[in-house]
């Protein structure tokens, strides 16, 4: 019988040190180590660079989570998706991108991999017909979010699955706002999993990392190999950090979801909000497919202040327990105006949000706490 996840996540590819007994994976706080002769490696480690046992025990850790069979950590998410974008496009090559993907991801592929040679098209994640429609012949790679970010619009991932492997494409799906706990985009067909571990893995707002998982052979050796050959790697330390941070995934999770269910009922059907953007919604267009996909609906939450622009930023800056900041998936809960913060590279372009745009992060506070800040925020 297989475990099941918090049991993974306290336990996979952290048995206990055999050598001290320790049942926290150390950290090996090293940057070479001895070998029994030339070329004889010792445990199979050589060079930090290449490999270093906590972070492989984060790696194990990270797979078994998503039900991969190899995960790779990185310094960042950013260096994550630049590996595999990297391991899987040639100049000449085309992919599509959500038409309201993370700023980070779209200023990469915009503002440098266009240089290289590399074509996108935007394209609504949540419209199946849309994806398969922007799909050109030169078209390697789908990639999707799901949630996205900011806009929460839901991908069908078994369904985007099904259009990449009739197109002879891959399909990537970056699974930072949902978590391996909530979603499992390998078991629907995906072919690679991207993380920013910075968020919900990590979930203590202490470190900055990103991971990929995938159990395709071939695909995997390519990012061992950028891994190691462009070395953006995490070091013992957010390894250690992150590794802590995913044991209580499941419980975060959990509350984070739950919390953030307490909010949009305050927030819905307020006179300051417009519109509240909430995949938990029954109105909300993924709905359907969020239920059937996912565990619970997550702790993101973004709203569209009736009053516009101005009115949305007096909201981020009346908050007192949501702190004004970017980033997410911390234990403690965030505010920001995604227009000029997290999506800043996107003004101008066909990915732009919308300017009254109001996201959240819902902690794991009291819940009756944060439903006072925010409604007291928007006055």
């Amino acid at each position: 019988m297989s475990d099941g996840f918090a049991t993974r996540a306290i336990h996979a590819g952290q048995e206990a040190d055999p050598t001290t007994g320790s049942v926290i994976v150390p950290i090996h706080a090293t940057s070479t180590y001895a070998q029994d002769g030339v070329g004889g490696m010792r445990g199979g480690y050589e060079y930090s660079r290449t490999g270093n046992p906590t972070r492989t025990a984060l790696e194990q850790c990270l797979a078994e989570l998503e039900g991969g069979r190899y995960g790779r950590a990185f310094a960042s998410g950013m260096a994550a998706t630049d590996a595999v974008l990297r391991a899987t496009l040639r100049p000449g090559d085309h992919l599509v991108i959500p038409d309201d993907a993370y700023g980070g991801t779209f200023r990469l592929i915009d503002k440098v991999l266009s240089g290289w040679g590399i074509e996108y098209t935007p394209a609504p994640v949540s419209d199946v017909d849309a994806v398969r429609a922007a799909i050109q012949p030169n078209t390697k790679l789908i990639w999707i979010e799901t949630p996205t970010n900011p806009l929460l619009n839901i991908a069908d991932i078994a369904a985007l699955a099904q259009v990449s492997r009739e197109a002879g494409t891959k399909l990537v799906v970056d699974n930072t706002f949902a978590s391996p706990f909530l979603q499992q985009p390998l078991e629907l067909g995906a072919n690679v999993v991207v993380h920013s571990t910075t968020k919900y893995l990590g979930g203590h707002s202490d470190v900055v990392g990103g991971a990929v998982i995938t159990s395709d052979d071939e695909l995997a050796e390519q990012i061992a190999f950028l891994q190691n050959g462009a070395g953006a790697v995490p070091g013992p330390f957010d390894a250690f950090l992150t590794l802590r941070g995913a044991k209580t995934l499941a419980i975060r999770m959990e509350r984070h979801s739950a919390n953030a269910e307490r909010i949009v009922a305050a927030l819905a059907g307020h006179p300051k909000v417009a519109k509240v953007l909430y995949p938990g919604l029954p109105e909300h267009p993924g709905h359907e497919v969020a239920a059937k996909q996912m565990r619970h609906f997550g702790g993101m939450i973004s709203f569209l202040h009736a009053d516009g622009e101005e009115a949305a930023l007096q909201v981020c800056a009346r908050t007192r327990l949501f702190t004004l900041a970017e980033s997410l998936g911390g234990v403690e809960s965030l505010i920001e105006h995604p227009g000029r913060m997290t999506h800043a590279s996107t003004a101008g372009s066909m990915l732009q949000v919308p300017a009254e745009l109001v996201r959240l992060s819902v902690g794991i506070e009291d819940a009756d706490d944060l439903v006072e800040d925010i409604l007291q925020a928007l006055g």
